[in-house]
This record gives structure tokens, C-alpha cells and sequence, in this order.
């Protein structure tokens, strides 16, 4: 677990810190404001593109090779950003490389702890990658808002060293299943039927089926409202720079830590309706800050917002990796989470490209986006409740 922790926080560091780095180089480079959100559709295309072939990766083989090949392709990108390639582009390689690490990496916790162990393993991940992102998000901003370069080397240089944790990780058995074992030889047509068999398996399975839908609203959702912070700033705040962004995201980091270490405590996979309520309050959170134009209470309201989803996305996922180990595998679980919350993500992400290009104000477009999360939460938790009764 330390080996992993480590691997983990120094790979998700480089990955917020990564983000302002590129929008800096944007910003260098005079690109158009609705260039900036492109980023993270550029990042998300991997995800959703390799969905089918990351799982059967991550099952197949010793997952922190897997998470080290990753690391690898992602310091790929992140360097050759640095070398003067297209920003969009370098940051949709270092996308491939986070679309076959996040399966690995949550996949190996069930192999290293049992099912009793797994609210608060998944609670120590996300404690160590929140932390990450936290100091990622504030030394990236930091670090782009000096020098941009500057900023790519230290990214690079984490990325590097993520690598070299990832060979400590222990070599655990990769997930084995006949029904899986056609997925060993590369055949795209095979993986593609594998992936399709794996989403269907986890959609029938009611608890599945919430963890993959309550998780994707909150992800893209978050991603958006992360994008949304570099513009919402210099308008709701009058700040202009870089730094001020990253540390309002790094607010909804600490938020989510705190979260996360609540349902650790108290949620387990037996009551976790319980989430529910909270994942609810997000969206109310959320169209709260939006009108909001005091900074203190703006960081108060991120930090709520980041508690409460803390709280809610961590049992979620425990509870789809309990169910995919069981069935489809770990690996395979996690790549259809993670093609259902990127797709989320692109949709959202580009609704948010199109309010701005149509020159909808900030403000606005957040509380729309605190409204979908409200909405859609409601529907699962109503739908839920009304098939547990």
C-alpha cells in the first residue's frame, strides 16, 4: 500500500499541475478562451477510445507494471509539450496514459485487501490523491504563473519518479476467469466483445449500475466546475491570475479528503443509501457559489462541495469494485466506470464550450451546472429508494 500511495500521489501531483502548465502555454500562445475547456475534451477522448482493451490490460497482467507503463506514456507527453509540441495534443497523449493507469490502480486494491477493508483502502487512495491534487493544483498555478517551463520540468520530473514507485508495488496474480481468458491474445474484435459483456453484466446489476451513474454525474460535473473556477474568477473575484484558480480547486481538494475520511468511518457497502442525501446537497452547493462574490465564503462553499463529495463518490466506488471483482474483474469494472464518466465529462465539458463560445455569462452557466447535478442525483436516489421499498 505505501508503494501504491506513493506511485499514486507523485502520478496525480503531475496530473493537476500538468493542467495549468497547458493552460499557461495556451495563454503564451494567444489561443482563444474556449481553447482552454478543449483541454480536458482532448484528455478524455483516450479514455473513452481505449475503454475497451485498459480493463482486460489491467486484469491480465501485474497492475503495477501496468500503472508504470502508464506513468511512462504520460511523462511522454508532458515532455514533449515542453519540447514545443500543440498543447491540446500533448495533453491527449498524457491522456492515454491516465486511461490505462486508473484501472490498475483502483483494480489492485481488492487484491490487496479484503472486501471488509475496501471502504477505507478506497479512503486512503483518495485521501493520498486529494492531497495531490491539492498541492498540484496550487504549485501548478503557482509554477505556470512564473514560468511555464519551469512548470512542465517539475511534471516531467514527478512523472519520472511515479515510474520508479510503480516497480515496488508487488507483482499480485492478474484476474484469471475463463470467460475472460480469450482477452489474453490482442484481438481487438475479442476485447471490444469483452468490454460490451462487462458493460451489459454491470448495468443489470442494480448496485453496479448506481455506482456507474452516480459517479459519472459527479465527475463531469467537477471536471466542468474546475474549468469553469479560470473563468469564474476574474469575474466573480476581479483576479486574473492562474494561481487563484488552482488554489480554489485545491479548496475542493481538502474538502474532498475530509469526505472521504467521513465515509471511511461510516459507510459501509451494506448502508450506502446513505450517500444519497449528501450527493444531493452537491448540487445545492453548488448553485449556491456560483452567484457568490466573497472570496472567503467561495473557498467555504468549494470545501463543502468537495466534503460532500468525498462522501459520496468513495463508497460508490468500493461498491462497484466489490461487484466487478466478483464478475467481470476489477480492471474490467473500472474501465467501464471510467468510460461512462468521460463520456459524461465530454458532454458536459463541451456544453460548457458551447454556453461560452455563445458568450453566456460564468455565473450562469455554474448554476446550470449545479441544477444538472441536483436533477440528476434526485432521479437516482428517487429510482434507487423506490426499488429498494
Amino acid at each position: 500500500m505505501f508503494a501504491l500511495l506513493s506511485a499514486q500521489f507523485l502520478s496525480a501531483l503531475a496530473d493537476n499541475a500538468l493542467l495549468f502548465a497547458a493552460i499557461a502555454m495556451l495563454k503564451a500562445h494567444a489561443a482563444p478562451d474556449w481553447q482552454i475547456p478543449m483541454l480536458q475534451e482532448f484528455f478524455v477522448v483516450a479514455f473513452i477510445v481505449l475503454a475497451p482493451f485498459v480493463g482486460p490490460l489491467a486484469d491480465n497482467y501485474p497492475k503495477g507494471r501496468v500503472m508504470m507503463l502508464a506513468n511512462t506514456v504520460k511523462f511522454t507527453g508532458a515532455a514533449a509539450m515542453l519540447l514545443g509540441l500543440d498543447p491540446l495534443i500533448s495533453y491527449g497523449l498524457v491522456g492515454f496514459g491516465a486511461a490505462a493507469y486508473s484501472p490498475a490502480k483502483y483494480g489492485i486494491l481488492r487484491e490487496l485487501v479484503n472486501s471488509d477493508q475496501l471502504v477505507r483502502a478506497n479512503g486512503m487512495m483518495e485521501g493520498s490523491t486529494i492531497v495531490a491534487i491539492l498541492l498540484g493544483a496550487v504549485l501548478g498555478g503557482i509554477l505556470a504563473d512564473y514560468n511555464a517551463v519551469i512548470a512542465l520540468v517539475a511534471v516531467c520530473t514527478c512523472y519520472l519518479i511515479a515510474a520508479l514507485a510503480n516497480v515496488f508495488i508487488p507483482k499480485t496474480l492478474a484476474y484469471k476467469n475463463s470467460a475472460f481468458k480469450k482477452t489474453n491474445h490482442l484481438s481487438i474484435f475479442a476485447l471490444v466483445r469483452n468490454f460490451t459483456h462487462a458493460l451489459k453484466t454491470l448495468v443489470s446489476h442494480p448496485d453496479a449500475r448506481l455506482s456507474l451513474l452516480g459517479t459519472s454525474v459527479f465527475w463531469g460535473a467537477g471536471s466542468t466546475l474546475r474549468l469553469l473556477l479560470v473563468a469564474w474568477v476574474p469575474v466573480a473575484l476581479g483576479i486574473a491570475d492562474l494561481s487563484m484558480s488552482a488554489n480554489l480547486s485545491g479548496a475542493v481538494a481538502i474538502g474532498i479528503a475530509v469526505g472521504a475520511a467521513v465515509a471511511a468511518r461510516f459507510v459501509h457497502l451494506k448502508n450506502v443509501n446513505r450517500v444519497l442525501p449528501v450527493g444531493i446537497a452537491i448540487g445545492l452547493l453548488i448553485m449556491l457559489f456560483a452567484p457568490s462574490t466573497n472570496l472567503y465564503i467561495a473557498i467555504g462553499l468549494l470545501i463543502l462541495i468537495g466534503a460532500a463529495g468525498g462522501f459520496y463518490v468513495v463508497p460508490l466506488n468500493a461498491l462497484l469494485q466489490t461487484h466487478g471483482h466478483e464478475t467481470v474483474g476489477a480492471g474490467n469494472a473500472v474501465a467501464v466506470q471510467n468510460f461512462f464518466e468521460n463520456c459524461t465529462m465530454l458532454l458536459l465539458v463541451g456544453l460548457y464550450i458551447l454556453m461560452q463560445k455563445n458568450n453566456i455569462p460564468v455565473v450562469q452557466t455554474a448554476t446550470l451546472f449545479g441544477a444538472v447535478v441536483l436533477v440528476a442525483i434526485s432521479l437516482l436516489a428517487f429510482f434507487r429508494l423506490r426499488k429498494s421499498r
